[in-house]
């Protein structure tokens, strides 16, 4: 049984943006803002925008060449090896989740201000459950819900910047004054995290009428997020001292109430539940396709390769990512730990975007003749680019947080670990159940549940 095609681009667009999306977005903005001077943190965004452009066209020639809802697990397979590929996709799998951690902490922290009757657990297990319900009746559902949000939220927030910068007397003579370019660096580091998982709409490859609107609807959305993210961080530069903003796990409450008073603050809180919603629902749609590529690649149990046969939904592999999603947000709850997780996601989206722009330039010369619907101009510059510039970036995070060094290492040893021990027995297990049905009698009829 395979997946249904029935997702258009308006949907890629609004999959792929709402996957960056999110209420930790906005203090991942203030963090740029921080290593700046004036009310330049614009430029860093649509530095590191045009940066995850250049990525983005490493990603549709991917895309195109390899269009499955296996995604960067088999790009870099085929281009390097499957260890590689399989253990930094399992890695980047955990650290998205883990953004949905910070995420859920940003949320709890916004609805307090607004209802501090009910606790925030109650309203992160019933986004989690009233998304959860959407993806499993139906990709299709899931989808149309995806744009209602996504744009309403775009549209939600160039508003908001609108009315601050009127109210604020806007000025533009501190717009370009970045201060140093180490400062400026560490900016643009951080800055990537504001588009971070962008990419993850590839493994909907299979469920789209056409494999070739991934490419265009990533591009698309990087352009629409660049701008939306630069007049919102900046209109939260001018309307809120730089110290509360920094300070402040919810800097969007701040300036709401600065400038609309408590009608501000209950349409930002709503504006935080649609950017939760929206991160959560398009990082379940993308990730329960990996997780169920992989395991009908006996990469992992092959119950989570199962489709509903009335959803046609991968609903096992949707339960999963639910479940790990829902732990980690209760974890960051309780310890607070949010900023690491942003770091990570950061560091971690960087360390992929080196290994695509090699994968371009690995497959160029491994598959010459392979076809490419799409192919990232510039022969070899485009990739090489890619590469270099995002490795820089990887070290400028790392350098910023060290923490979030050290937990993406010891997260890389554990699924390293886990590729080289656990996946062997997998597959061995996967081989002796064919051998089995091969030398059933012709009469007996296999269990469909061992196919």
């Amino acid at each position: 049984m395979s997946l249904k095609r029935v997702l258009t681009l308006r949907t890629v667009i609004a999959t792929s943006a709402g996957l960056t999306l999110a209420t930790s977005t906005f203090v991942a903005a203030v963090q740029v803002a921080g290593f700046l001077a004036g009310n330049s943190a614009w430029v860093a965004i649509l530095i590191g925008g045009c940066l995850c452009l250049l990525a983005a066209l490493c990603f549709s020639e991917l895309n195109g060449q390899l269009p499955s809802a296996a995604g960067i697990r088999l790009y870099f397979s085929k281009a390097f090896n499957d260890q590689l590929a399989l253990t930094v996709s399992i890695l980047y799998m955990v650290v998205i989740m883990g953004v949905v951690g910070a995420e859920s902490y940003v949320l709890a922290r916004c609805l307090s201000h607004c209802i501090p009757v009910l606790p925030p657990l109650f309203w992160i297990v019933l986004m989690f459950l009233t998304v959860t319900a959407l993806n499993i009746r139906g990709i299709k559902m899931a989808g149309t819900f995806q744009d209602v949000i996504t744009y309403g939220l775009i549209g939600s927030l160039v508003l908001l910047s609108g009315i601050a910068f009127m109210k604020a007397g806007f000025q533009v003579d501190s717009l370009f004054a970045v201060g140093g370019a180490g400062g400026l660096i560490q900016a643009v580091a951080v800055g990537v995290f504001l588009f971070v998982g962008f990419e993850w709409v590839t493994p909907l490859a299979e469920e789209v009428t056409d494999s070739r609107l991934v490419s265009r609807g990533m591009l698309i959305a990087i352009g629409i997020l660049s701008v939306t993210y630069a007049l919102f961080t900046v209109a939260m530069t001018v309307s809120v001292p730089r110290e509360m903003l920094v300070n402040s796990p919810v800097p969007q409450v701040l300036l709401a109430q600065n400038i609309l008073g408590k009608f501000g603050l209950v349409w930002v809180v709503a504006l935080s539940m649609a950017a939760s919603i929206t991160t959560f629902n398009a990082g379940l749609l993308s990730v329960s396709r990996f997780v169920y590529a992989t395991a009908r690649e006996h990469a992992l149990p092959a119950v989570f390769s199962k489709i509903s046969m009335r959803y046609f939904t991968p609903w096992v592999a949707i339960l999963a990512v639910f479940a790990v999603g829902l732990s980690i947000s209760v974890a960051v709850l309780l310890t607070k730990k949010y900023l690491v997780l942003v770091n990570m996601a950061a560091a971690m989206e960087s360390i992929v975007y080196v290994l695509a722009g090699l994968a371009v330039l690995r497959l160029r010369k491994k598959y010459p003749e392979a076809s490419r619907p799409y192919l990232a101009p510039g022969g070899r510059l485009v990739p090489l680019v890619t590469a270099l510039l995002f490795a820089v970036l990887v070290v400028a995070v790392i350098i910023t947080d060290l923490w979030a060094g050290f937990f993406i290492a010891l997260a890389l040893l554990a699924c390293w670990w886990y590729v080289r021990k656990v996946v062997p027995v997998f597959k061995q297990r996967s081989q002796a159940r064919r051998k089995s049905l091969r030398r059933r009698p012709a009469y007996e009829k296999p269990d469909p549940e061992s196919l």
